[in-house]
């Protein structure tokens, strides 16, 4: 537990340009202090002692307004900044290295039984506000943009954004989008089909029926 300490606060120290020392990162930090808090709550929740390890988690929450329930998986490195309004649900798994910025959800649809959180792998980068939901895998290395709202699985190294969000880069190439603005009419064209199937069976009448006289 101390050596994943160590590899906690230098996660602050290399990625956080507002730390100056290791002094203040553990003393100040309200994102190492969740994490710090977590690992005895994890460890009681693994040990099936829910109700201690609950209260623990509800007790860091109060003071970090960091919310993470004991039964998360938390890797090493992790890097979460500023912290205010972060909730990670009961089976997801942060893999080592990540960072999540304040206003982050790791959550569930609400449909799903058992595993119903994300699994985060190493090294993910997750802006301030965004949501991710449900029980998919979001690839090592990749960044999932602030505000977006992630409902599906990335391959390791993509970047989504949006709402639902969308990778637009993986392994840091574009990806094709559709077209937005130049897509074919769907209502024009089926007007211009049923306009050539009219003038198709004008031709065939007037070659059946005679003229009126």
């Amino acid at each position: 537990m101390l050596d994943g300490l160590k590899q906690d606060i230098q996660a602050v120290k290399e990625r956080d340009p507002a730390a100056r020392n290791t002094f203040e990162v553990v003393l100040l930090n309200a994102g190492l202090h969740a994490i710090m808090w977590h690992r005895p709550a994890y460890f009681l929740y693994r040990q099936k002692c829910y109700l201690p390890a609950r209260i623990l988690s509800q007790f860091a929450r109060f003071l970090t307004g960091v919310e993470i329930h004991p039964g998360a998986k938390i890797g090493r490195g992790v890097l979460i900044d500023h912290g205010a309004g972060v909730v990670i649900g009961e089976t997801a798994e942060v893999g080592d290295g990540c960072t999540i910025y304040q206003g982050v959800t790791l959550g569930g649809t609400g449909k799903d039984k058992g595993k119903r959180h994300p699994t985060l792998g190493k090294n993910v980068l997750v802006g301030a506000g965004a949501k991710i939901l449900g029980p998919f895998t979001v690839g090592d290395n990749s960044k999932v943009a602030a505000g977006a709202v992630l409902l599906q699985a990335l391959e390791p190294g993509s970047t989504a954004v949006g709402v639902p969000a969308k990778a637009v880069r993986i392994e840091g190439k574009k990806v094709e989008a559709l077209d937005q603005v130049h897509i074919p009419d769907p209502v024009f064209q089926e007007l211009a089909r049923l306009q050539a199937r009219v003038e198709a069976l004008e031709q065939k009448l007037d070659r059946e029926e005679p003229p009126l006289p």
